[in-house]
């Protein structure tokens, strides 16, 4: 009897002493994904304290161990692979025989996705998982009342690829979101930039009943019969010829466009389209005008003072 029971006892020392069998490959929490520059690693070689430890992977894709004369390359190799690696530079300099070594990812810092432009809380986060546009669209508390009819979604730009098309994406909000159509939810794996930008404006001033600023509304063209309709319609004392005030892109250069209203609504010229950012101003019947620095102002900063321009003059 106490034979068997000594014999036992061996069975189970020898087998304390094997090495222990990996569970969980990719990492104890987080899923396993190829280690980039930044991600946080806990690093485990059995019986040997002095290489167990956390370890965060440098810009350049190496870590280093101590005891160890060489770097180890770490950037995209799963944890798995990355296992193998350190077993063999331990091999290699005759630090153990037979490493058995665990890799596990502590926190990944190698897959940011953000979300910018018009959403109601931008932010970055990590991809520990694959997610789709709706998704990080969701995270970011949705698009604003100010989003725009698309939605840019830029990936990284692969090395391989530097004389290829952009990498640019443009999703349309209504098919993504109105329509639902699931090809426009695309997957983002990690290093994606999504941008909502805000839609188009335009701006009518002066003596119009309802001065303000207005959106662009999806891709329809604008026209100043269709800025006055959203203003409501001209004031009893406006003057037949308003004015555009636009921007160039390019040099900055202040246009400024007159218009015939009279000659618009009696079909005797063809209505003028709009741009993004436009101002339209409408002066009074007396001819008197306010000068573009003040419609900037009032664009800028509001446009409850617009009633007082009948009474600047241009300079």
């Amino acid at each position: 009897m106490k034979l068997a029971i000594l014999l036992l006892a061996a069975i189970a020392l020898a087998a304390q002493t094997q090495h222990p069998i990996s569970t969980d490959p990719g990492g104890a929490n987080l899923p396993a994904q190829k280690i980039g520059p930044n991600d946080l690693l806990n690093i485990s070689v059995y019986d040997a304290p002095e290489l167990t430890r956390t370890v965060r992977v440098g810009a350049d894709g190496l870590i280093r161990l101590p005891m160890l004369k060489r770097q180890i390359k770490a950037d995209g190799l799963m944890p798995a692979q990355l296992e193998s690696a350190i077993a063999e530079a331990v091999t290699a300099e005759q630090l153990l025989v037979d490493p058995f070594v665990t890799v596990t990812v502590a926190e990944y810092n190698s897959y940011p996705i953000s979300v910018a432009g018009a959403v109601k809380q931008p932010l970055t986060f990590q991809a520990n998982n694959p997610v789709t546009l709706l998704e990080a669209i969701t995270r970011a508390g949705g698009l604003s009342p100010e989003a725009g009819p698309e939605i840019l979604v830029s990936r990284p730009k692969i090395a391989s690829d530097s004389g290829g098309p952009s990498l640019v994406q443009r999703i349309p909000v209504r098919g993504l979101i109105d329509a639902a159509d699931p090809a426009l939810n695309i997957r983002l794996t990690g290093g994606e930039e999504v941008r909502v930008p805000d839609v188009g404006k335009f701006f009518v001033l002066g003596n119009v009943h309802h001065p303000g600023v207005f959106p662009m509304q999806g891709n329809t063209e604008i026209s100043v019969l269709k800025a006055l309709a959203s203003a409501e319609g001209l004031m009893p004392l406006a003057s037949k010829e308003a004015y555009i005030y636009r921007r160039e892109g390019a040099t900055g250069r202040k246009n400024e466009i007159p218009v015939s209203l009279k000659k618009i609504m009696d079909r005797k010229a063809p209505d003028v389209p709009l741009m993004a950012d436009d101002i339209l101003y409408v002066p009074d019947a007396t001819g008197r005008r306010a000068a573009l620095a003040t419609l900037e102002k009032i664009a800028l900063f509001g446009v409850g003072a617009s009633s007082a321009l009948i009474y600047t003059t241009v300079r």
